[in-house]
């Protein structure tokens, strides 16, 4: 079993990372494989509606200027997925955004199942405000394609401006912890 997690925080080691940690450092304990993913200092563009992967349909898109195919390609072949993002404007990173709809696009022109019944969460990090927009974006991506949605007791969120405060949000970080207790749970019920 294998979780990839996806940080599309602008910032590496940031606030975002720390909280993807926290759910990562419970996958390990449950000897799950996990891997940090960090796309600070990427620029990835988004979809150009071309539309070359629905000819194609080699699950890749036809846009290599950038690192969004290797990030496709550790999707599929992961057994759940966690995408990270600080909260940008009561939205999720531009980096984000772009390698959602490029992934989305990916999959439905490759039948539509490329992560399908792969368990999905979403993670953000926020100053203040905005932070469920963001949350039900990434929780949308995970709905179109089929996915579980892995839940904590809580929204899948910490708060914190500069890069560490986030340790100081104890219903934070103890969410992450229990959102990646739920998702070893889950992994190893359907992969038993």
């Amino acid at each position: 079993m294998k979780v990839v997690a996806l940080n599309g925080s602008a910032r590496k080691d940031g606030n975002t990372a720390i909280l993807i940690n926290l759910v990562l450092d419970e996958l390990r304990a449950e000897k799950i494989e996990a891997e940090l993913v960090q796309m600070a200092g990427e620029k990835i563009s988004g979809c150009i509606a071309c539309y070359q992967c629905m000819k194609t349909r080699d699950g890749k898109c036809a846009v290599k200027t950038d690192r969004a195919n290797d990030y496709i390609q550790k999707m599929a072949e992961a057994d759940g997925i966690l995408l990270g993002s600080p909260t940008y404007i009561a939205d999720i990173t531009a980096n984000m955004k772009a390698l959602v709809e490029r992934a989305t696009i990916v999959c439905r022109a490759n039948g539509g199942d490329m992560f399908k019944r792969k368990l999905g969460a979403g993670i953000v990090a926020a100053r203040r405000a905005g932070a469920l927009q963001a949350f039900n974006v990434l929780n949308d991506f995970f709905l179109i394609n089929q996915m579980i949605i892995v839940g904590s007791n809580y929204w899948n969120i910490g708060i914190g401006r500069n890069a560490g405060e986030v340790k100081n949000d104890t219903e934070g970080v103890q969410t992450m912890k229990i959102l990646g207790s739920s998702m070893a749970w889950l992994l190893k019920k359907i992969h038993p």
